[in-house]
């Protein structure tokens, strides 16, 4: 399967869509399959596991900023080259933690694998280049769909590779999915930048306009709440498995495979009904569908039904509606002003995992022993309230959320 394109596309054709599924798959594959190498990494270094946990939190802050850069610069140069130069940034980086003496020295390269983020963004504004409104949300919810599919498999596989050859195996894993990558862009990955890229003068002239956008804001702010819905759960979820349902690590990741589970569901029905249904409609109904399952699981909760099956089953629908709201919120931001979907993809991508790992770290600070549920639960219902709200802004503009219809921002 690719995109079909005229004079856009240059001398090379634009890239298949399993390429781009491959490339937001590296991000995910990064974030999460040294995850159960923390402990042990911890005392190679001689640190507190605490300490180690940085190298979570501030490649995380460092991906936020990554976004915010990546889409104006394929604006300007193209998404080529500019996926490239990441992916050779993010090989440099990989090699530097496996050398990395300290952990001082590991932190800075993690830090820097940060740049493989640049793969998200761009496979998004691709996707946007080529095709328009709602067939793109369709099309970013099959490219998200694969990527959904990481999240559940590389905990497991980076385990297994560490008990069999140690952490820094797991680092040669990822340089190895690099490579390839590089070799796979710069085969299959031609330009689909209009007229090569925008000038960064000209991007900055249109920012206030970017900025005025209400559908916009809309756009963004559904994506980052429903985003902060999920990072709170990432950021409770154990605490509460152990806490409230005394379950064992292991336990644990069994369970917590379960929004990813709905995430994939909802990327498919994005893909399969946004061009028949409209953005708009579907983002609605999975915003809806989110905030009824956390009413349902507060209300069950404070009835003293503590089952892991109503918690993590409802957590399983927030995924279902989570991956209906962000393909097509991710959409809508970038057709507001096509000529800059990088640098609104980017501004939008840096908004949701920035203010996603803000929730995640106040769902820490308020789960405390003896909380419960309770705490992780309204935090995860007024982060996807805000992203319903957020929609109420986009609806009275723009009905069947055709976007590239507002010529006036454009």
């Amino acid at each position: 399967m690719s995109f079909t394109t005229g004079a856009r596309a240059g001398t090379r054709t634009p890239p298949h869509i399993a390429t781009l599924i491959l490339l937001s798959g590296m991000g995910a594959l990064s974030m999460n399959v040294f995850l159960p190498s923390l402990p042990g990494m911890a005392r190679d270094f001689g640190v507190e596991y605490g300490t180690m946990q940085l190298s979570v939190s501030a490649y995380l802050a460092t991906s936020a900023m990554v976004q915010l850069l990546v889409g104006p610069l394929s604006d300007r140069w193209g998404r080529r080259p500019v996926m490239l130069a990441a992916l050779a940034v993010f090989l440099l980086a990989t090699l530097g933690t496996i050398l990395a003496p300290s952990f001082g020295w590991f932190l800075a390269f993690r830090m820097v694998q940060a740049a493989i983020t640049t793969g998200l963004v761009l496979s998004r504004a691709v996707v946007r280049d080529m095709v328009a409104g709602d067939a793109a949300a369709s099309r970013i919810g099959y490219v998200t769909m694969g990527m959904s599919v990481v999240p559940m498999l590389a905990p497991m596989l980076g385990g297994l590779i560490d008990e069999a050859w140690g952490w820094r195996a797991v680092f040669y894993l990822l340089g190895a999915a690099g490579l390839a990558m590089f070799a796979l862009v710069w085969t299959d990955m031609g330009e689909t930048a209009a007229g090569g890229g925008t000038s960064l003068r000209t991007q900055v002239a249109n920012y206030p306009v970017l900025a005025r956008s209400v559908p916009f804001w809309g756009y963004a702010l559904a994506a980052t709440f429903g985003s902060g819905t999920f990072f709170a759960y990432v950021g409770g979820a154990p605490f509460v498995g152990e806490q409230v349902f005394h379950m064992t690590p292991a336990e644990v990741g069994y369970w917590f495979a379960a929004p990813s589970v709905g995430y994939m569901a909802g990327n498919y029905v994005s893909g399969r009904w946004s061009v028949r249904f409209g953005i708009n409609r579907m983002i609605v109904t999975g915003a809806v569908l989110t905030v009824l399952a956390l009413v349902l699981v507060v209300l069950a909760d404070a009835a003293g039904l503590h089952q892991p099956i109503v918690f993590f089953g409802t957590v399983a629908v927030v995924g279902l509606g989570n991956g209906m709201v962000l393909p097509n919120a991710n959409a809508g931001m970038m057709g507001v002003i096509p000529r800059l979907a990088g640098t609104a993809s980017g501004l939008g991508g840096a908004m949701a995992v920035g203010g996603g790992a803000a929730m995640a770290a106040v769902a820490g600070a308020w789960l405390t022993p003896g909380a419960g549920a309770m705490p992780l639960l309204v935090i995860m219902l007024v982060s996807a309230t805000a992203s319903l709200l957020a929609v109420a802004a986009i609806i009275p503009r723009s009905p069947r959320a055709r976007p590239d219809r507002q010529r006036s921002a454009d």
